[in-house]
């Protein structure tokens, strides 16, 4: 279930950072992984045949649901199959109603407002996640969508104003953690609507009140560098590595050198001692914009009849 935003080429080329999608990959890797799956189609008999085992299973399971003897865990190998064999209506259909059983399951609200934004139904898809915002309002993954889902309907201005009364909220009066990646977003949204400025004042705002954090580091140098100041930029991206050198993620030294900053290059082997810890969920080929690394899709299995049944 991968974003298909069409807001504009900014957007596009940072669709990690607004895109709630890739939140509900993360939490329900399971269930999406098989829609990607149904969406590939059979390409030899082997699959044809697994593909006709996964219709039998999902028939047997949709009659269990019918019937009100499905089981919590059916109930969600049965979504699984749904999407796995492209029945979007039916699994949102499902989806609704496990959500509705299960509320304190947020990710299931979340999956199921992505999967009526990716049927086109957006009011449907922000009355879902406005159910969320209503039972906490500083929900990250939920003010990632909804500012999307306005972004995505030019409503941009609405976006901004929701982020901003969260950031408020995380701020005063005293500081809180989620200040931080709600900011980021919000800092993302102004660049969208061209508000650079700003976009690089709450950067540095962010990277004062969380010195230890690389990410609006990161994030202010990628925007430098969108601006053409790659000596800045450079500057930057030497400024967050001297902060964590521990922890550092090789990748972003690449994705510095094809900026063509090439002093970022590491020592050669003899005069670095250490060794760099990867760090989750950092892109391979660009910037974690906005400070939110971009969710990377799930391990998928190539055959359908290996997808295993979600985890409670």
């Amino acid at each position: 279930m991968s974003p298909r935003s069409s807001v504009g080429p900014a957007l596009s080329r940072r669709s990690g950072l607004l895109a709630a999608v890739g939140v509900a990959l993360l939490v329900l890797a399971s269930l999406t992984g098989g829609w990607w799956l149904g969406r590939q189609g059979p390409s030899s008999s082997a699959e044809l045949q697994s593909r006709q085992v996964l219709q039998r299973e999902m028939l047997r399971l949709r009659q269990q649901q019918a019937d009100g003897k499905a089981s919590d865990v059916e109930q969600r190998r049965l979504l699984q199959l749904l999407l796995a064999l492209d029945q979007p209506a039916e699994a949102t259909q499902l989806l609704e109603a496990m959500a509705d059983q299960q509320p304190d399951r947020w990710s299931l609200r979340l999956l199921l407002a992505e999967l009526r934004r990716d049927q086109n139904d957006r009011a449907g898809a922000e009355r879902e996640v406005r159910q969320l915002l209503n039972l906490k309002p500083d929900r990250i993954e939920a003010l990632q969508l909804m500012a999307l889902l306005q972004l995505e309907q030019g409503r941009g201005a609405q976006a901004q104003t929701l982020l901003t009364a969260a950031y408020v909220a995380a701020t005063k009066p005293q500081l809180k953690p989620q200040a931080l990646p709600i900011g980021l977003i919000l800092a993302d949204l102004m660049q969208q609507r061209g508000q650079l400025e700003q976009a690089d004042g709450l950067y540095r705002g962010l990277a004062a009140n969380f010195p230890g954090d690389v990410r609006p580091v990161l994030a202010r140098a990628l925007l430098k560098q969108q601006q053409g100041n790659s000596k800045l930029a450079l500057e930057l991206i030497a400024n967050a590595r001297a902060m964590k050198p521990e922890q550092w993620d090789a990748r972003v030294d690449q994705v510095a050198a094809s900026w063509g900053l090439k002093p970022l290059q590491r020592p050669t082997k003899g005069t670095d001692t250490k060794k760099p810890a990867p760090t989750t969920g950092m892109p391979a080929t660009r910037m974690p914009a906005g400070g939110i690394p971009a969710p990377t899709a799930p391990s998928l299995p190539q055959n359908p009849a290996s997808a295993a049944p979600p985890s409670p």
